[in-house]
Parts: C-alpha cells; structure tokens; sequence
C-alpha cells in the first residue's frame, strides 16, 4: 500500500515564534492596513513574510521582481542559523479559534501524486470547491524556484471513530513540545508537539485504515496553493526517472490533517462583495433568473440598506453557482468582485459607495465529504473553516529542493 501521508523533516524558526508566523497570504485581501501593521510588527526580525506574496499587494508588486526576492531569503533562511530541526516526525497541533474552542490537527507530508483538482479526476485527496485557474500563476511562480514550503493547507478527513488525531490528544503530556505561543493579530494561541517513532507509525496506520472509502482526503482550506504545489511537481516529474520521481521531495506537500467531526472545525460561509457595479441591476438578475419566493435567503447590504432576496430553494451547491453564475457576468463587464471571508469585514467593505455586499448561507459539515463523492467540487469560494483570523499561520517549513 501507498501511504499518502507521511512524517517529514519539519524545520522551526529557532527565533521569536510571533514574529515569524503570519497568516495565510491570501487572507485579508482588500484590507492592506492588516498586512501593513504586520509589517510595522516584524521589521528586521526572521519571518515567514520575507517568503511570501500577500495577495493584498499583487496588484501594486512586480511578481518578476518579487519571486526571486522570497526565494533568496529562503536561501539566506536555510543557510544562515535561523532553523532548528525535527528528523522524521509530524506535529500534533492545537489551536484555539473563535468561540473558545481548540481545533487539533497532524502537521505532516502529503503526496501530490495522491491528489489532483481537475475535474473528472479521482485521486484520494480531492478539492473541495472548483479551482481558479487565473488564480494560480502568483502562486506557481513563486513555487517553482523556491527552496522550501511553507504549509496553510487545511486537509480533512472523514473520521468519525476519531482514530488518526484523537490519540495524540490523550498522548500530548508524554510529546516534545515543539511549540507554544500567541500568533499575532489576535490569531490565538498555538502550541505544537513532536510526533516521532512508534507514535508516527500509528499515524500512519491510521491514516491508511481510510483508505478504503473512494475519498480518503478533503481540501479543506487552501485549495489554490496545494494546486500550484501539484503544477510544479507536474513540471519536475517529468524530468525525472520513475526512481527519482519516487524520492524526490517536490513529491511531497507539507499539510495540516484534521478530524471533519472536530469540534474546532466551523465550516464559515465566503461572502461576495461587488465594487464598481450597479447593485440594483444585479439583485435583479439574480431574481430574475433564479428567484422562487419558497427559495433560500440570499441577504445583501448596499448604500447602507440591508434586504434579501430568494433564490432557487436547491442544494447548497447549485445555489452558490447561481450567484457566482451572475458575478461571473459583471465581472467580465468591468466589475471587481471579491471574497470575504467573515461579516464583519464585509460590513467594513460595504461602506464603500455603490457596493454590493452579498452575505452567502451556511454549509453543514456533515455534507462535505457526501458531496464530493458524489457529485464532486464545491463551486469557486464556496466555504471557509473558520473566521478570517482563525486561518491556519505558516510556523513549519521543509525543503522542497533535492540538493
């Protein structure tokens, strides 16, 4: 059997863990002033920031330009004395969201050759909503000469004997701590435990015992950076021989694993917000095209008046596709549509004259893992877990490179 999860050589920063961490680089992507105040905090200090692209910045930065810069600092990073090492382990890691609660997941290696988000494909870790192509080219580019991998891609699993995480809770007096601290911008506490030897072994094993239902693996978060990571292993592989292709690191993708029933996994809706469109003219095609008055709510907020309308009463699904359907459309006639992933920043947003904030339903999480068996992705943005802030913080890194 092929184990499509794995322990890795984990590399922590051996500085100030709170100025290192930052969050996912596609979070906060019409808010500058967040990415702004984390630049202020980190100043000179090591940081994952050196090593990523914000999307908030890419419309005002030269990607030629700045992805040879995040690669050079990674270089600088893994030659300099910035790192400490753990050989051959996974991370177990607990972190505290919003509402109090603890999300608990396995920091570990996945293989790309397991996976794939193309439509029609059935490998056993699949994508959860449909991908974005025009979103992924920032992302290849600094993928593909970059030295080493740092992970915000959330993995699901559909565990309900909680068999693979569960154990390392009872287990976590007797582990390393690998970590402890609070990330920045109210992103809460994180702590971190090493994971080695015969405990790994049973994470292993129990991660394989999955294996047997058609899909052993859910994207939960972060869709378009494990798929750029697939692109480059795409373009490496086929340089390669059967024999390096098996060993090479570029393989490999460093994840977070959690539990789909863990009580820290909140699936939150990604809501739209439409500038430089004409909000009363959309509203109507929607209704137009999709209304039914039994339909589900679609609640809105333009100019400071809030309302709804309903639209087709289908399942979750096919209703976010209607929506994206008539945004798709605006957009191609000069509208900017973007996605927002919790209320209280798409209330700030939509203050913003002539906008059109869209405040997208609820998905159950207990449908995840049915839908995609059964009827495959998600459309574009369809959920998120968690609120904006409770996104996942790069902490580990790997080398992604052989020499």
């Amino acid at each position: 059997m092929n184990h499509n999860f794995l322990p890795a050589h984990i590399l922590l920063p051996k500085s100030d863990p709170v100025l290192w961490s930052v969050i996912a680089c596609d979070q906060f992507s019409s808010e500058r002033s967040y990415w702004d105040r984390v630049e202020a905090a980190v100043g000179e200090a090591p940081s994952t920031l050196r090593m990523i692209v914000p999307e908030a910045y890419l419309g005002s930065i030269s990607m030629v330009e700045a992805a040879p810069e995040r690669n050079r600092v990674m270089e600088e990073y893994l030659k300099g004395d910035v790192f400490r090492h753990l050989e051959n382990s996974f991370i177990y890691v607990e972190r505290a969201v919003t509402g109090g609660k603890i999300r608990r997941g396995i920091v570990g290696k996945l293989d790309l050759d397991a996976y794939d988000y193309l439509a029609g494909e059935n490998p056993a870790a699949r994508a959860s909503e449909k991908t974005v192509v025009e979103r992924l080219p920032p992302r290849i580019q600094v993928r593909r000469g970059a030295i080493l991998e740092m992970p915000h891609v959330l993995v699901l699993i559909d565990d309900e004997k909680k068999s693979v995480v569960e154990p390392l809770t009872e287990k976590k007096a007797s582990l390393p701590c690998a970590y402890d601290f609070e990330l920045m911008e109210g992103g809460g506490r994180i702590a971190g435990y090493k994971v080695s030897g015969n405990e790994a072994e049973a994470v292993v094993a129990a991660v394989d015992a999955l294996a047997e239902r058609s899909v052993q693996f859910v994207i939960g978060d972060g869709n378009h950076s494990l798929a750029a990571a697939k692109e480059c292993w795409r373009e490496i592989k086929k340089g390669l021989t059967p024999e390096e292709a098996e060993s090479h690191p570029a393989r490999w993708a460093l994840v977070e694993v959690c539990n789909v029933y863990d009580e820290g996994i909140e699936f939150e809706p990604i809501h739209r917000i439409v500038f430089d469109g004409n909000a009363e003219e959309i509203l109507k095609k929607l209704a137009h095209r999709y209304g039914d008055e039994a339909g589900r709510s679609l609640k809105y907020l333009t100019d400071g008046k809030e309302g709804e309308i309903r639209l087709k009463n289908e399942s979750l699904g096919a209703f976010i596709a209607h929506v994206q359907e008539i945004l798709d459309e605006v957009e191609k006639e000069g509208a900017t549509v973007d996605y927002i992933h919790d209320d209280e920043s798409l209330r700030a947003l939509a203050e913003r004259k002539g906008s059109l904030a869209l405040f997208m339903p609820l998905m159950e999480k207990g449908d995840l893992f049915r839908t995609v068996e059964r009827s495959g992705v998600f459309p574009k943005k369809s959920f998120s877990i968690g609120h904006a802030r409770d996104k996942r913080y790069y902490t580990e890194c790997r080398k992604i490179q052989k020499n």
